[in-house]
């Protein structure tokens, strides 16, 4: 279950990078260096410029599409947990409904870890070092534009393409990876286990190669 909460994250931290203004593809010192403070973004402009970007409502949308995806992947990992326990196969149905209801409250709770509120103000946090309040306004006009509001209309359908192959890639790579790391995990095992069995000529032992022909 722990795995499939750690792949959940690795998702919206996707899907946040398909949110305009959310994704940064380079670093800070690659891009400028941090605005002046006295030219920075004020809160209130950067909580206009969330508000045009409707960033509120597309993470509120992206966190409803993550459980379907997120609980698919778990019960189906779950599945395979209880089939390779014995006592797993005496579960009666009110025993598995018990257990279902666990998992369910756990991926809640992993879904409301850290609420949009408290994501948008710590990014509104970081904006402002890398923002100035000329550079607010722009970006608030280019969204209330006709070509501002088309992309922020098409981004749900995007991310609702886009989130289903994301979860495909990462279970296909994720399902290859771990094969490949448990061949090496046994060559590496098999390979400490000769090692530690070997051992050189005991001491005072002749020597059974032959001199070499002057």
């Amino acid at each position: 279950m722990m795995n499939t909460l750690k792949k959940v994250a690795i998702l919206i931290s996707l899907a946040c990078a398909l949110v305009p203004g959310v994704g940064m593809s380079q670093t800070p010192d690659e891009r400028q260096a941090q605005v002046p403070p006295d030219q920075q973004a004020t809160k209130e402009q950067l909580a206009k410029l969330f508000e045009v970007m409707r960033l509120h409502q597309q993470f509120d949308n992206m966190m409803k599409v993550m459980p379907q995806m997120a609980e698919q992947q778990m019960r189906a990992q779950m599945k395979e947990m209880l089939a390779a326990t014995p006592d797993a196969k005496k579960l009666t149905p009110e025993q598995q409904a018990a257990l279902d209801k666990l998992m369910s409250k756990y991926l809640e709770k992993a879904q409301s870890i850290y609420p949009i509120n408290e994501m948008l103000d710590d990014a509104a946090s970081v904006y402002q070092r890398y923002m100035s309040r000329s550079d607010v306004d722009a970006y608030i006009a280019f969204y209330n534009s006709p070509p501002g509001q088309h992309l922020l209309d098409a981004q749900p359908l995007i991310l609702k393409e886009y989130m289903p192959l994301a979860m495909k890639r990462v279970q296909e790579r994720s399902a290859k990876l771990s094969a490949e790391m448990a061949v090496d995990m046994q060559e590496f095992m098999r390979e400490q286990a000769k090692a530690s069995g070997q051992s050189g000529p005991a001491s005072g032992t002749p020597s059974t190669d032959k001199p070499a022909a002057k």
